[in-house]
């Protein structure tokens, strides 16, 4: 048996200097507490009565236990071995045992960055290097936005990454739904490198022509409907797909949290067409789309995603997927992947 302390940090300087999502903002209500883990690290979440949101290293620096099984006292949390109580910069403002003796005034708790965006909390472990991914379509008040997940699965994060702007499998593991067994050819589509909205590099897919029995909840029938992809952090891609003839095009986010490298956790944001329709039901129909995809996540092998091609055989549809792994290989990435 190995005991966690003997496990070395996570050494990708690409991730640990990255934003990731973790939480569901309106799952941490003040004075609640919540457990994370990130890149194979105890995280615990915590909001003070202000609505600010802190996210830090889920030990007591006294002996050990974790944070997140304590609760919020007075705006402070308080560990629930021995009561010790930290303010939100983290200083120890409490020692039960001996309250009268002076208290150091350096903090003492590993604090890490923290934002919240498009209905999540993101944290980064390390410094920030860039912001968190765009998603201009969030702004966009013709449509409402909807979360799903998340989605736990034993894969590594770039393995569902690439499933997710991969258009191929739709008549085989979504037949009826996304794909059709009679209309089975990707036609071909354009790929190409683009700046996304930060200033930082990705790959961008466009004119991807497929064929869906369901395209969407309020979809009658068969349509066709055009896809496209952009992918500008390692962890996240963004999906746009507009029904031929329709004015809106729709887009459906996927944003990894990297649990440990074969383990992920998924969360989707859904920014569609306003309808009737109760977000329960398009959350159920997310639902059904990635419980079809998990086993064949999971069943993939090498788990880790080979960045070299000629590793795997390939095709001309996995175009965007080699663009992909040729933009991993030039981020530096070495967490999930063979090189």
């Amino acid at each position: 048996m190995t005991i966690e302390d003997d496990k070395p940090r996570v050494h990708d300087e690409l991730l640990w200097n990255d934003w990731h999502p973790v939480a569901f903002s309106q799952q941490i209500d003040a004075g609640q507490t919540q457990a994370a883990r990130l890149l194979e690290e105890d995280i615990v979440l915590w909001r003070r009565a202000d609505g600010s949101i802190h996210a830090w290293q889920d030990r007591c620096p006294h002996r050990g236990a974790k944070l997140s099984l304590g609760c919020v006292v007075a705006d402070q949390l308080a560990c629930p071995y021995h009561g010790w109580r930290f303010d939100g910069q983290g200083r120890c403002v409490l020692k039960p045992a001996q309250p009268s003796l002076p208290l150091p005034a350096a903090p003492m708790v590993s604090a890490y960055a923290v934002q919240e965006h498009y209905g999540l909390v993101w944290v980064c472990l390390g410094t920030p290097v860039r912001p968190v991914i765009p998603y201009a379509e969030f702004e966009d008040s013709r449509l409402r936005h909807i979360m799903a997940g998340p989605y736990a699965v034993r894969a590594c994060a770039p393995r569902v990454v690439e499933n997710f702007i991969d258009m191929a499998h739709f008549s085989f593991v979504h037949e009826g739904i996304l794909g059709d067994a009679g209309h089975t050819e990707i036609p071909e589509y354009t790929v190409h490198d683009f700046l996304d909205d930060s200033a930082q590099p990705g790959v961008r897919a466009e004119g991807m022509r497929v064929s869906q029995p369901q395209a969407n909840l309020q979809a009658q029938g068969t349509a066709d409907v055009v896809y496209g992809y952009r992918i500008s952090r390692p962890l996240s891609a963004i999906l746009t797909k507009q029904i031929v003839g329709s004015e809106i095009a729709e887009a459906i986010t996927l944003f990894i949290q990297p649990v440990a490298e074969d383990q992920s956790q998924v969360w989707m944001v859904f920014s569609g067409v306003k309808s009737p329709e109760p977000d329960e039901a398009v959350r159920a129909f997310q639902d059904t789309v990635f419980a079809q995809d998990k086993p064949i996540l999971e069943s993939q092998r090498p788990q880790r995603l080979p960045l070299q091609m000629r590793a795997e055989q390939a095709q001309r549809a996995d175009l965007l997927s080699a663009h992909y792994r040729r933009y991993l290989r030039a981020q530096g990435l070495r967490y999930g992947v063979t090189p």
